[in-house]
């Protein structure tokens, strides 16, 4: 028993363990950034937006390979280093037998390496497993991803403890004048958080009896009495001098990474993006910590209510543009009155007259005696998932339609990565038309597209809209800051095979010959909720009033055409990249765009109104109902859902405290699309009754809820990998399975059901 307790008082009193209870005692912020990176890569933060298989398959010039795993341990040793550094410089005084030692520094980050260690054998764990359960990686390519985790992080630490090798050897051979006379040219506040170091030093030691060394054997802490004010003094200066490189270092490594970061070879993996900031996020702490001490906490609020302040005054305004627009002419005026004018009912009825022109030429595209299907297609938004759902879906439907989806099609509607899709699909078809021998059902648009743009988003993200914007871009007679939506407007030409890089009015006439079909985006305005309604085409008619009164003075504009507000800004010279691009807003990865109008307005997803699309072919119907109805045979409402409609209705389970607080907005957020469906539902219902012909509706979705036996008995972050996340890159299971989901019995009777309506 007695030896027993020896060895608990041993382990207790371990440097290693006191290290550890010291971390979670006092460093609350480190440790946090340590939480939330096992939160990441275990799947319990991003699991739905797809940031665990950041980290688990990494991808770098569109391979998971050695090179991505090597990138992900250099920055996982950088972050880690940073993290030892830190943790000597906050709390190397509380233990200044490490100052007797040699190499004191080294011998600290071996003993503080419990959470460092445990993170890497975690993540190494899960790696596995995840590699294992992915169908396409054989186990040569996972031996060859650990080796490249494990030669990145291991060639990095030794480069950077080979550095305060040499660094910190000259601790105890500069002798007390040297160091008095460095201190006297050093700056009042570093010398006074020293001095208050060396108190705590003296009064507040930790107890520790034994600490691991090289050999990786515990020794006795020995006591000595030596330690004079300018050794103490001496470490902390000169490990100070050392977080300080690093930190110039990392910066200056970002800044250079961001003036090539349009050069792919320079975009590194999302992860590593990721670590990098929780990086400069530790050795902020540590810098704070250092120069300011217990008011480290303070003076970090005091500079972020300032800050918060200058934002609001503008210092710190940033705004990205669309591109093609001109921003030095003066904004267009944006107000209830002026969008009253713009929908005044001649501009209305000129606005019909121009689509009728398009109406009749899709109806010659069929005998005199025959009166076809119209179709309208509806895509849902929800980022590359729904990309390459909606591409794969109109491939195999307009395929086994023999073409005829696409030639009865009159209109496309939806949201995000829905409508990326379906525009690709729709140039492909154009570019077949043309006679450039295009084959739109070919295998390797879905590749293409399907390929990943998320590392360089994040990576600008951190390079370019952290640290700098000064780089400048001319489009169409205009100039413009290469900042985060350059990125993702030049990655997703490069997805798109360098196809749809033109603007807006490059489709006015295929549109209005009816080669394609009319295409309108319609993202959300900020500022009031209102639809912007953008196409190449005037389309002020889809504001009619299709359920309340007409003459109900208060009726609100449901939305504004882009053509009409920006007649004087060049709207027609719109880079239609640009107009995906804000059709497709993503919080906080790809930014909110602000057109040139007074009061300015802001520009956000469309999924926000109607992630489906419907409301707007509604709209569309209503404006041309009499002349439909004559014309056609009745309508087909083909919507490509990258959800289920009726999915599976959960279980309300026990609440905990904090999900009681959080379930007002979760509740709202998590039923956010059936809220739409109703509504989307209400307006078709409506539509029966003013327009007397049939309606047909065709869902092809994107579900896994079949396989929901199956993903009971699996871990949780298997579950999720059975449905496609929420992400603007995806994993090669992921791609597979969306695939794979249009054969299933639910799709494959829709499509049949499609084919025969359009015989």
């Amino acid at each position: 028993m007695l030896r027993l307790y020896s060895v608990l008082t041993a382990l207790i009193y371990s440097f290693p363990v006191q290290l550890l209870f010291n971390n979670i005692k006092r460093n609350h912020v480190l440790v946090l950034c340590w939480i939330i990176l096992f939160a990441m890569i275990t799947g319990n933060f991003g699991q739905y937006l797809g940031i665990p298989y950041l980290f688990l398959d990494p991808e770098y010039l569109n391979e998971i390979n050695f090179t991505s795993f090597f990138i992900i341990g250099n920055v996982l040793a950088g972050f880690t280093v940073a993290f030892h550094i830190t943790c000597y410089i906050i709390d190397g005084h509380r233990f200044t037998f490490v100052g007797a030692l040699s190499r004191p520094f080294t011998k600290f980050a071996l003993n503080n390496s419990i959470i460092p260690v445990t993170f890497l054998g975690t993540y190494l764990y899960y790696i596995l497993s995840f590699q294992i359960n992915n169908q396409y990686t054989t186990r040569m390519e996972l031996f060859w991803n650990l080796a490249g985790l494990l030669t990145g992080f291991i060639l990095t630490t030794v480069i950077f403890f080979v550095y305060f090798w040499f660094t910190n050897k000259d601790i105890f051979k500069y002798v007390v004048c040297r160091i008095d006379e460095k201190l006297k040219e050093s700056v009042q506040v570093t010398r006074a958080s020293a001095m208050r170091k060396l108190d705590i030093a003296r009064k507040r030691q930790v107890r520790v009896d034994n600490y691991l060394d090289y050999n990786f054997r515990f020794r006795k802490v020995e006591d000595s009495s030596f330690y004079d004010r300018s050794t103490i003094i001496q470490v902390f200066d000169q490990n100070h001098l050392n977080l300080v490189m690093i930190q110039l270092f990392i910066i200056a490594l970002i800044l250079t990474l961001g003036l090539f970061k349009d050069y792919p070879v320079f975009q590194l993996p999302a992860a590593a993006s990721a670590i990098i900031f929780l990086t400069l996020f530790v050795m902020l702490a540590g810098a704070l910590s250092y120069w300011f001490g217990g008011w480290s906490a303070t003076v970090a609020i005091i500079i972020f209510i300032g800050l918060n302040f200058l934002a609001s005054k503008d210092f710190f305004s940033k705004q990205y543009e669309a591109f093609g627009l001109s921003y030095s002419t003066e904004p267009a005026v944006y107000t209830n009155e002026s969008l009253n004018n713009l929908n005044d009912p001649a501009v209305i009825q000129n606005d019909l007259r121009n689509s009728m022109v398009l109406l009749e030429n899709w109806r010659k595209k069929f005998p005199e005696n025959e009166k076809p299907k119209m179709v309208f297609l509806c895509t849902s938004g929800g980022g590359k998932r729904a990309a390459l759902w909606t591409l794969t879906a109109l491939q195999i439907a307009d395929s086994i339609t023999q073409g005829k989806l696409f030639e009865n099609s009159i209109m496309i509607s939806g949201a995000s990565g829905g409508l990326i899709g379906a525009s690709f699909f729709r140039e492909l078809k154009l570019r077949q038309k043309l006679g450039e021998g295009m084959n739109p059902y070919a295998l390797k648009h879905r590749y293409s597209l399907s390929s990943d743009n998320l590392n360089p988003l994040i990576f600008s993200l951190l390079a370019n809209d952290l640290f700098v914007g000064f780089n400048k871009f001319d489009y169409a007679g205009q100039s413009y800051n290469r900042d985060r939506s350059y990125t993702f407007e030049e990655q997703l030409n490069v997805i798109t095979e360098h196809l749809m890089d033109k603007p807006i009015s490059a489709y006015y006439e295929p549109e209005h010959q009816a080669l394609i079909p009319l295409l309108i985006l319609s993202p959300t305005i900020i500022n009031d909720g209102r639809k912007l309604y953008i196409a190449a085409h005037p389309v002020s008619y889809l504001n009619s009033i299709i359920i309340s009164e007409p003459e109900y003075e208060l009726a609100k504009v449901a939305g504004v055409d882009f053509q009409a507000l920006f007649r004087e800004h060049g709207a027609q010279k719109l880079r239609f990249l640009s107009a995906l691009r804000m059709s497709a807003t993503f919080p906080y990865i790809t930014p909110n765009t602000t057109l040139p109008t007074s009061p300015a307005i802001q520009i956000m997803d469309a999924g926000i109104s109607d992630n489906f699309g419907v409301s707007d072919a509604v709209r569309f119907l209503y404006a041309f109902k009499e002349w439909i109805e004559e014309n056609t045979s009745g309508i087909i409402v083909v919507s490509i859902r990258d959800s289920p409609k009726l999915g599976q209705i959960g279980e309300r389970k026990r609440q905990s405290i904090l999900d009681a607080l959080t379930q007002p907005i979760s509740t709202v957020y998590n039923n956010f699309e059936n809220f739409q469906d109703i509504s989307n539902d209400t307006y078709l219902g409506f539509a029966r009754n003013w327009f007397h012909k049939p309606i047909d509706r065709i869902d092809i979705q994107y579900q896994v809820e079949s396989y929901a036996p199956i993903l009971n008995k699996l871990d949780s972050l298997r579950q999720n990998n059975a449905r496609a996340s929420l992400s603007w890159r995806l994993t090669a299971r992921e791609k597979q399975g969306i695939v794979d989901n249009i054969y299933s019995e639910a799709n494959v009777q829709q499509l049949e059901k499609l084919r025969q309506l359009l015989k």
